[in-house]
């Protein structure tokens, strides 16, 4: 073994208390995200391989695991999150089924580019969660984004999406990232939540960088348009999450207003009214809130005739 495999836990919006499973050596992927976090790819390929010997993955997991239980921490999640497109690991199916006796849900995020083949569609398939990356279903934008092998073709990719989404039973959720200047326009906002309604999702997710990205001139949307997507999304699809930042709180009740807003917003953009009806509860007064709009913890806007509040993010400075 050349490096090691799990790591964490990690705390998770989506996954609670995960624990990673790095199974993709760094950075072997079948894109070189302009946003991604990791740093640049270092091979770009299509062809999928073996790269660690999946008992021996399974040995490392369970050690971990046994360690965590006896320091009585706990673990929602087995988690493939590598440093590249984790599909690319032949063994992928072989290597969720060696967990399952663990008894902790698996969990598999991926960019999608090799569901076009049945046998990656029933490797995955084993996985108890999956989420989807869809960044964009313009070819032009995806290409600009997402910076994929010349192999891929996204025409093939998004069917490859709709042909699981039929057969899975797990929970299937997407992700999108928007990025200022790219793909936040509300045309193609529309386009994204049109396809998405197509497949069989649990939840939707509207992400924007909040690390430091590969290529620098990267800036996340202000905060207006994060709201407009959230509304546009959310007009088409049943569940929709926002994943801007975490309030310190995040997975604890505070028992402070301007905690639990700050949480919220971050997740869901809240109402004018549903400001007032939390302040109310908590027998606080609007000055809470003048105050966090003048420290620029949350930004007020508008959409539909309505004023909501959501959180600003670090990633932009205004």
């Amino acid at each position: 073994m050349r490096n090691r495999i799990p790591f964490g836990p990690v705390p998770s919006r989506r996954l609670n208390l995960s624990l990673g499973i790095n199974h993709i050596p760094p950075k072997i992927c079948t894109y070189s995200c302009i946003y991604c976090q990791v740093g640049k790819t270092l091979r770009l390929t299509n062809k999928r391989q073996s790269f660690y010997n999946p008992e021996e993955i399974r040995i490392q997991i369970v050690r971990k695991v046994k360690e965590l239980k006896e320091k009585g921490e706990r673990i929602d999640y087995l988690s493939f999150v590598p440093d590249g497109e984790p599909t690319l690991d032949i063994n992928l199916g072989k290597e969720i089924e060696l967990l399952k006796d663990l008894c902790i849900p698996i969990a598999v995020i991926t960019n999608g580019t090799f569901l076009t083949h049945p046998l990656v569609r029933e490797e995955l398939g084993k996985a108890d969660w999956v989420s989807l990356k869809i960044d964009s279903v313009t070819k032009r934008l995806w290409k600009r984004i997402d910076r994929p092998h010349t192999e891929i073709v996204l025409a093939d990719l998004l069917s490859g999406m709709i042909k699981f989404s039929e057969n899975y039973r797990g929970a299937l959720n997407t992700e999108t990232m928007f990025i200022e200047g790219i793909n936040d326009d509300v045309e193609e906002m529309k386009r994204i939540a049109d396809f998405i309604k197509q497949l069989k999702v649990e939840k939707t997710y509207i992400a924007i960088p909040t690390r430091p990205p590969l290529c620098k001139w990267i800036r996340p949307p202000h905060e207006e348009v994060i709201n407009t997507a959230y509304n546009i999304f959310s007009e088409k699809l049943e569940k929709v999450e926002l994943l801007i930042g975490y309030a310190d709180n995040d997975f604890a009740g505070s028992g402070n207003v301007r905690n639990d807003i700050l949480d919220i917003t971050a997740v869901h953009p809240m109402t004018e009214d549903d400001v007032r009806k939390m302040l109310k509860r908590s027998g606080k007064d609007w000055e809470v809130v003048s105050r966090m709009i003048e420290d620029r913890e949350i930004i007020d806007t508008k959409y539909g005739g309505k004023r909501f509040f959501i959180r600003a993010h670090a990633g932009r400075k205004r």
